[in-house]
């Protein structure tokens, strides 16, 4: 599966545009941003998909210098 990035989210969809995973993290100050949804799809639940979503994140905030909080209950467990 192949995420797309978009500002303060990361996704994937299926061929026909269909969401399968998405990751939310608006900016919480100038230095932060804040993990607020975490979405799988039911088919893909328990496969991974959203461990490599929090990855990704992981991976943004560093390339960019922010901290991460997490108000989305996946994240703060997964933090």
């Amino acid at each position: 599966m192949e995420f797309r990035h978009q500002e303060h989210r990361i996704y994937a969809e299926d061929e026909n545009g269909t969401l399968l995973a998405e990751v939310t993290f608006p900016a919480s100050g100038n230095d932060a941003v804040c993990i607020t949804h975490t979405f799988t799809a039911p088919s893909l639940r328990g496969q991974g998909v959203a461990g490599r979503l929090m990855e990704a994140v992981a991976v943004y905030a560093k390339e960019h210098n922010k901290k991460i909080t997490a108000q989305c209950s996946y994240a703060a467990g997964w933090f």
